[in-house]
């Protein structure tokens, strides 16, 4: 299972490297406000993370669901937490957020595995 992250990461390296290359100013600022926009401030990381992970599946982005649960799972936060805050993205997105539901369930099992 630790293969469906590994693959993720690969793949989420290999193509932003990618696009950065191209040295486009408008996307590399995106990409900077982006990784400024997750940094300690008025609110802590883990909070953050949160909210990036229920925004992600209320806009149905499996890739950014992945992301934040990882960001999650690094920060120490514990299944149960992150089911909280899906469980609340399920509410706000309703039942079309259920197969991304599946998936996250699927991404922490094997961050939890690799771990092990």
């Amino acid at each position: 299972m630790s293969d469906l992250i590994d693959d993720f990461n690969a793949y989420r390296e290999k193509m932003n490297s990618r696009i950065l290359e191209d040295n486009n100013k408008v996307i590399k600022r995106i990409f900077n406000l982006d990784t400024n926009a997750y940094m300690e401030g008025a609110l802590n990381v883990k909070t953050k993370e949160l909210l990036g992970l229920v925004a992600s599946a209320v806009l149905r982005c499996d890739d950014c669901v992945r992301y934040h649960l990882e960001t999650c799972h690094k920060e120490g936060l514990t299944k149960e937490e992150v089911v909280e805050a899906l469980s609340i993205a399920t509410l706000v997105g309703g039942t079309i957020v259920i197969p991304h539901l599946r998936r996250a369930y699927e991404f922490w099992d094997a961050l939890e595995a690799k771990k092990s």
